[in-house]
This record gives structure tokens, sequence and C-alpha cells, in this order.
């Protein structure tokens, strides 16, 4: 029996899945982030690599014979030419590449990927003012920095990672724009995700019991990783994940880009995931609720009487998807004295900005909605799951696993032959 592996470096901690040639999960293991903002995240990182692998039942390494790793998007550092970190990396939320915005507009196409302050680009643009950046040969993700661990071979990237550098995702080519900056370090060459990239180094396989001819694969981003773990396989179905926000992802036959929503598209094989993220979601609902108040109100919650109250639930002013208005201001008004008037209220709203955000998403020229998947905290409520149901009329499921790393593994098992997932990833 050949065995895969997928391990998920996610926001919270990295996380490892095993599962067998019918995508079934034999073992998972956790390695939680004890760290402060401020630590060597390089080391973290590695230590994390190293006690996941080494957790893995014996019997279970001996039979693995792929694995890919996943990162969260937009995370990166610069390597030396033996893949040595010349400097701290910066992680996906660091908006240190603001910057360097005003030059990278006059460069990248508008409405580019890359004109956010922290794309992979702008990042890279921002790093080359450091001091330490004349020792940097590389560029690498997260994912990629990782994976080289394991196979030894640097400058190898994939295109889900990829794409905020302004890799051309349709093309499969780094554009002629993107050459003109000049850039004197290395670009990762860029794969599609789940490509073997090469056998695990002797050394790791001897020292942790593992196959000598264990692939280690091109890896992905956290959150595609989710996407691939729910079951969605079609075009027209789609994820919602409920968590602090609300994110809506699409598969779809037709790439939809649009910047003025956050809207953009990541390939999936010969297909295309497009989305986008509005600032509604659980976030507000903990404002309002305890975990406990959440659970016993949405009880008492009759899903097939529509609220008569019309909220849009922020925590602050500002939304971008569906609606694209930075001075939007929350509207919680008004507020009824029963509480659980008050959350079916909430609920009800927070379902009519999925279903417009599916509409934008469809009315852009994405494939029309056949099924939503979920994932988050918010799959467990079933109040709202059922009201979600009556506003976007077609089928609301759970997920049908919610582990980023779940997703990765079948990214290395598909890539050995079976067809698991969407499209020829």
């Amino acid at each position: 029996m050949v065995l895969y592996l997928g391990i998920d470096f996610g926001t919270s901690g990295a996380r490892g899945v095993v599962i067998d040639d019918e995508a079934r999960i034999l073992s998972q293991m956790r390695h939680p982030w004890e760290m402060a903002t401020d630590a060597d995240w390089v080391t973290c990182w590695e230590n994390a690599l190293w006690t996941l692998l080494a957790a893995i039942p014996g019997e279970l390494g001996r039979q693995i014979g792929a694995i890919a790793i996943n990162g969260t998007s937009s995370t990166i550092l610069l390597t030396d030419a033996t893949g040595e970190p010349v400097d701290a990396p910066l992680l996906y939320n660091d908006a240190r590449g603001s910057m360097v915005l005003k030059d990278l507009i006059n460069i990248a196409p508008p409405n580019h990927t890359v004109l956010s302050a922290t794309s992979s680009l702008a990042k890279l643009l921002w790093m080359q003012q450091l001091p330490s950046f004349h020792q940097a040969r590389y560029l690498l993700h997260q994912a990629d920095w990782l994976a080289f661990l394991l196979h030894g071979q640097l400058g190898i990237s994939d295109y889900h990672n990829a794409l905020k550098l302004g890799y051309d995702v349709e093309k499969l080519q780094y554009p002629q724009w993107l050459e003109k900056l000049q850039i004197p370090i290395q670009l990762p060459q860029v794969l599609a995700p789940g490509t073997p990239i090469g056998e695990l180094r002797p050394e790791i396989a001897s020292k942790l019991g593992l196959r000598r001819d264990c692939l280690v694969c091109a890896g992905t981003t956290d959150s595609i990783a989710a996407f691939l773990a729910s079951g969605a396989k079609l075009p027209g179905e789609a994820v919602t994940s409920l968590g602090s926000t609300l994110v809506l992802k699409l598969l779809s036959r037709t790439r939809v880009e649009d910047a003025r929503y956050g809207i953009y598209s990541h390939r999936l094989g010969d297909l295309w995931l497009t989305g986008g993220a509005s600032n509604t979601g659980g976030a507000v609902l903990k404002n309002f609720f305890t975990d406990e108040e959440l659970v016993s109100l949405s009880r008492n919650i009759d899903v097939s009487k529509p609220s008569k109250l019309d909220y849009y639930p922020l925590l602050k002013e500002g939304d971008r998807f569906p609606i694209n208005d930075p001075q939007l201001l929350p509207r919680l008004e008004p507020r009824p004295d029963n509480p659980g008037e008050f959350l079916h209220g909430l609920l009800e709203s927070m379902a009519r900005i999925e279903t417009q955000g599916y509409e934008l998403l469809q009315q852009l020229g994405a494939d029309q909605l056949t099924r939503v998947y979920t994932a988050g905290g918010g799959a467990a409520n079933s109040a709202w799951m059922g009201i979600r149901g009556r506003y976007l009329k077609v089928p609301v499921t759970a997920s049908t696993n919610t582990e980023a790393a779940y997703g990765t593994a079948l990214l290395a098992m598909h890539k050995l032959g079976t067809s698991y997932l969407v499209g020829s990833l």
C-alpha cells in the first residue's frame, strides 16, 4: 500500500495528515505555534516540520510515497545560494510593501493582484532595500522553502503560491512587465501544484524511517488546500468559509478578475477558483454573543420564517465584497429587546450578503452556483445553515473535511495517479 502525507503550515500552527489510496485518514499530527510575534519564525517552521515527520507512526512512515506542503499565501523569505535564509521572513499579513506600491503601480497592469501591500512582489521590492539583500540569491515562499528542506532543490515553487508574485497563471510564464523590473535574484521556477520535484533526501529518509523513494511534490496555499479538502470538484460548486469573516470560493470554467471587489482567480488544472471576502462574519456575532449564547439562541430560531430585520453586520465601517465601499457603515439597528430575534436578523443579513456575493461572481462570468460546501466554525450552526439554504436555493452542506492538511494530502495522492481532484492539476 502507498500512503500520502499532506502538511499544512497555517496561521495558528502546523498539521499533518496521512491518507491511504482511498483518501481515508490514517494518522493526524498537530504542532501549535507558541511564539511571540517577533520570534524566529524560520526556526519555528523547521522545528515544526521535523516534529510532525517524527510523529508519524513507523509502520505508516515506511509506506508514504509522496509528500506535499502548503503554506500561508504571500509568506516569503530570501535565501543564499545554499538555501540558508539571509533575513527574517515576511508573513502573509505584513504590509510593509505599502511603501513601494506607488512605484509598482507604474509597472504592473491596472488592478493586478500584485498591487496590494501584502503581495509577494510588493514584499520583495521592499526587501531589496534591506542591508542583507546583497546576500540573497533566491526568493522562496514558505511552502517552497519547507519542501526544499526535504528534497534539496532550490528555486522551485507552484502556481498557487506564485500568483501574488506576478506569475501569469493563464500563460504559465512570468510576464514581460515583471521581467522589466530586472530583479537581481532568482525568481522560482513555477510548477503545477502537486508536481513531483524529487525524492526525499536520503539522510532524512534514514533518520525518520521514511521511504527512500518518497517523492516531494510542489505545494499550494493553505486556503486552496482547504478548498480541495471540502469535497467540491465540479464547476458551479463552491465553498463558503464562515470564520471571523465571510469568504466565498466558486469553481468555474471562466476566470474572473475584478480588483474593485478584491476578486481574483486561482488556476485549478483546467478550471478556475474565483472568490472574494466580506468583512461580515463570525467576528460580528462574537461581539454580541458568547459561544454558549449562539448555541442556545440558535436552537429557537424558526429558519422557515424570514426575519424582518435588515442589517449589514460589520464591526467597523467599510467593505469590499460584494459591496465595494470603504465608508460603508455598519447597519445594526433597530435592535429588538429579544436577543434571539436580534441573532435571527444578523444570520439572515449575513445570508443575504453571501447570496449577493455569489450573484456578483456569476454576473462577472463565473459558472452558475449549484452547491455550497461550508467550512469554518459557522458550519456547526444548523440555523445559519438552514437560513442560507433558503437564500442560496441550492444544496448547502458541511465540507467533507475542513483540514487544509487533508487537501494537501489529496494533492500528493493525485500526482501519483489517483484522479481525486478537479481538472488535471
